[in-house]
């Protein structure tokens, strides 16, 4: 017995756009990105990054091609990971070309800041070719000149504007196989921005507060920033930009979609902050937890209340649940209902058994 969601949330409805093997838009899953931090040209740092990225639960993992090394260097980084690569480009149109014919899924690039037309017509000729999808990406922080002295200040129209711009650019070409993201560091700046662009293009739209910082003020600004649009059924893929390891990144992204019940993979704890009237330590057990259950990819929720105040309310709605009892003797619940009681000593492997149980059910299913 699982929780039900509280609130349906409903999608807006976007085209489908293939990045590799992974399809972006319309009803199919949000999908959670991250991005290396290794040197490209470091082949087997690169690979490594992107397989324990990729095992953290990302569906799509973006590279930088800063220059022809690392462009070249995609061929074989790709050969030996099983997750579609984004080749993030600026500037150089080259780069993109390098990377499309590597066999990149996607190009991440600013058609406004490759070239002059017939240098964008090329790059685009290789996505076709190549069968690559484009990801627009419009960024606060390098608008085009001439908007900017527009506006005066990077803001919502602004943001809109550059990706109407760059969009009718590929549109010209017959390009339609894209995404598009424009992005901030500040918080309204984003959600105004998107909301706007939501309105005029049914296109697929990356997620995501770029700079955000640490891994605390990041990981807040982007659950406020990701989670408000997501609940108006804005979205379709989500990157969470911290100055931390990719795969703390890629776990925020996840915990995001699957608060808002948009994603059920993995273990889902529910636990209380703790206090007097705990019968075990609660907040040492839950961290306990979430490394040893960090394997688990089925869909479970459990239920961690160090107290009978809330614990019985809280396991009749989670598929496992344990509530502290006196002297150590801890009540365990099974799909919502008392099973037996569990020893404190005992009990954090009780725990771990039975969700690899659960977990071993769900997947014979």
């Amino acid at each position: 017995m699982s929780i039900r969601p509280f609130r349906d949330i409903k999608r807006r409805k976007t085209k489908v756009i293939n990045v590799g093997k992974v399809k972006v838009g319309g009803n199919n899953p949000i999908t959670v990105q991250s991005m290396t931090n290794t040197l490209t040209t470091d082949i087997k740092a690169t690979i490594n990054q992107i397989n324990e990225i990729h095992g953290e639960g990302a569906d799509i993992v973006r590279v930088s091609c800063p220059d022809e090394s690392s462009s070249k260097a995609l061929k074989e980084i790709i050969k030996h990971v099983d997750v579609p690569i984004v080749a993030d480009i600026h500037f150089h149109y080259k780069r993109a070309i390098e990377a499309a014919e590597s066999g990149a899924s996607c190009l991440r690039i600013n058609p406004g800041n490759i070239g002059n037309i017939n240098k964008i017509k090329e790059v685009i000729k290789a996505a076709q070719d190549n069968n690559c999808s484009i990801r627009v990406g419009v960024n606060a922080g390098s608008l085009e000149k001439d908007i900017l002295e527009k506006y005066r200040e990077p803001c919502p129209e602004a943001l809109v504007e550059s990706a109407l711009r760059n969009i009718k650019i590929l549109e010209d070409e017959n390009f339609n196989n894209l995404k598009i993201s424009v992005k901030s560091s500040d918080v309204f700046l984003s959600i105004k921005a998107y909301r706007q662009l939501s309105g005029v293009t049914d296109y697929p739209l990356h997620l995501g507060i770029t700079e955000a910082g640490g891994f605390i003020p990041g990981s807040i600004k982007s659950s406020i920033g990701l989670g408000t649009l997501l609940l108006d059924g804005i979205g379709d893929t989500i990157r969470i930009s911290l100055s931390d390891d990719p795969v703390e990144e890629v776990k925020i992204g996840n915990e995001i979609l699957k608060s808002l019940n948009l994603r059920e993979r993995g273990v889902k704890i529910i636990s209380c902050p703790s206090c007097a009237r705990q019968g075990f330590q609660v907040i040492e057990t839950v961290k306990v937890l979430e490394k040893k259950l960090s394997h688990i990819k089925a869909p479970i929720t459990l239920s961690i209340i160090g107290c009978v105040v809330n614990g019985p309310g809280e396991a009749a709605m989670t598929d496992i649940g344990i509530t502290g009892g006196k002297k150590g003797n801890n009540m365990l619940y099974l799909s919502g209902v008392q099973s037996e009681k569990v020893l404190t000593t005992h009990m954090i492997e009780k725990i771990v058994s039975e969700v690899e149980k659960k977990a071993s059910e769900l997947e014979k299913k």
